[in-house]
Formats: C-alpha cells, structure tokens, sequence
C-alpha cells in the first residue's frame, strides 16, 4: 500500500527506478550477462536461487540507497525471497529507503496490429492483496508499429489494469513500450502521447499512475504526460540501449528519469569481488543517476 513518505518520494525524489524484475523468460539471458552460463543449473529452482543471489547482491551494494535510487520493481517470485531475514520489500524499504513495485504482467500476446498486448493477469486482485509493503506495480506491452487502432487497443488494456490496480490502494506503472528498431518509432510515438493523454483525461482525482515510456526520438516529446496532474512520474526504459546510449538520450528529456533493467547491471559478473562488483555497480548508478536529474 502506498505510504505517504513513499509517495514523496516517488513524486518529487531525485535518482531512479532500478529494475530488478527479470522473470523466467528473461532470466537465462540475464544470468548469461552476469557470468553464469546456463550449464551452471540443472533446473529452474537453481535458475531462479542464482538470479535471487544476482538481485540481492545488488540491493545489498554500498550505492543502492535512496541517495540515487528512489525505488525498485521485482518479479512477484521475489517477494518471497528474503534478505538478513527481511522480505526483500521490506528490506528495500526499511534499510534502504527504497520504495518497492511489483512487475505483475504475464508476458506477451502474439502481434496483432503492430502491437503485442498483455496476456490475461489471472488472480490479479488476490496478488495485489498479498504484495505487503510494495507501493505500486509495473505492466508492459510492446508497440512494434505506427498502428493507431493497435495503438488505442493497448493504451485501453493498460488503463484497465491499472485502475485495479489504484482500487487497490496502489500505484500503477504503465508501459507500453514502443521498441527501439521500429521502422516508424517516431510516428508511433505521437499516436501513443495522443492515446495516453486521452485516457489520462478519464482518471478520477486520486488515480494516480506512473508511466514507463521508451525515450523518444523527439527530445521532450513526453512533457504534457509528466505535467499532467494525474501523473505521478514519467519513467524511461532503456529497451536495447548501452547504458552510454541510454543515459545520453535521457539526459536530452528533462522530465524523465530512468527505470533501467540492463543498463543497470551492465559488466557485472559473478566473478568479480565484491570490491569490484560494488565499484562497477557504483559506477553504472552514477552515470544513471546523472542522465536522471
């Protein structure tokens, strides 16, 4: 549930979103760039106890404070998991200041009319019920073209789910992600901040939402999304960028600051010591944080 400090935090905090959130599709990939190849685990328990042990090195770094880093979002399999004997939300919060969301999409529809919607979120009302200490959510679909209809088809699923969401004393980030190698990203782009505006207008006094968007080919291109009073934040996903690419087009947007997943944990590995993780992982923040505020 939403707290008040977290909220001020969330609205007005300087740093960014650290996207811990790689579910089981991503998960191999991620491991891979971490240094630890899939022969290195014979079944998915493994898989998912390495990826804990990745997550948990990284909340437990030197830098991943609030200093930076206003907040986090986990795969909902974290919530289960437990850091010095904290639930990893709790732990965020309590010993790091840093607010806790949730990732609760299931993935990806097949394309239809250049986008990928979200697949049904079954029992989403009983996770929202049982997600204790965690602020908000993150749901994501994808627009691979400048389609207007497909457009308008994932911006509507996107704001259904999250009034559910806010129902349920909560602050949804909605993404709908525009892909980065899309032959018509800037027109897609205009289509998407003209939907969104529109179902923004739809909101209630209260209904707050955040938003996670692709960094956009026009520089500021989002500014009527962040001032509007509805939203809490406009964030950025790095979608494919370096961290270097990543942090130099968001630097260009003002209003935005990041909510980078692979970014975030570029050149580290297993391998390394913890003086050398902790040093790399501190430097990967800064640059964040830096092309954040």
């Amino acid at each position: 549930m939403a707290n008040a400090d977290q909220r001020e935090q969330m609205t007005n905090g300087a740093g960014f979103i650290a996207a811990l959130d790689q579910s089981g599709g991503s998960t191999p990939k991620a491991l891979a760039l971490y240094g630890v190849d899939a022969s290195d685990y014979n079944s998915e328990e493994e898989m998912f106890a390495e990826v804990q042990n990745m997550r948990a090195r990284i909340i437990l770094a030197d830098d991943f404070t609030n200093a930076k880093v206003i907040a986090a979002i986990l795969f909902e399999r974290t919530l289960g998991e437990s850091i010095d004997g904290k639930s990893v939300a709790d732990y965020l919060w309590s010993e790091k200041n840093v607010v806790p969301f949730l990732k609760i999409d299931k993935g990806l529809e097949n394309e239809a009319n250049g986008v990928q919607l979200m697949k049904p979120i079954p029992g989403l009302a009983g996770t929202l019920a049982k997600a204790t200490g965690v602020f908000g959510t993150k749901e994501r679909s994808v627009i691979n073209e400048a389609n207007a209809e497909g457009i308008a088809a994932v911006v509507a699923q996107q704001f259904d789910v999250a009034r559910e969401v806010v129902a349920a004393g909560m602050v949804p980030i909605v993404e709908p992600e525009v892909n980065i190698h899309s032959a018509t990203k800037s027109e897609a782009e205009a289509i998407l901040k003209a939907e969104i505006l529109k179902n923004l207008d739809t909101l209630n006094e209260g209904q707050d939402i955040m938003l996670k968007l692709t960094i956009p080919n026009e520089a500021n291109l989002y500014d009527a999304l962040a001032d509007h009073p509805r939203v809490m934040r406009v964030v950025a996903l790095s979608g494919g960028y370096s961290t270097e690419q990543a942090c130099d087009l968001l630097s260009q947007n003002g209003k935005m600051i990041a909510s980078f997943s692979r970014a975030l944990t570029e050149g580290l590995s297993k391998q390394m010591s913890d003086a050398e993780f902790n040093t790399a992982l501190g430097s990967n923040i800064d640059k964040i944080y830096q092309a954040s505020i």
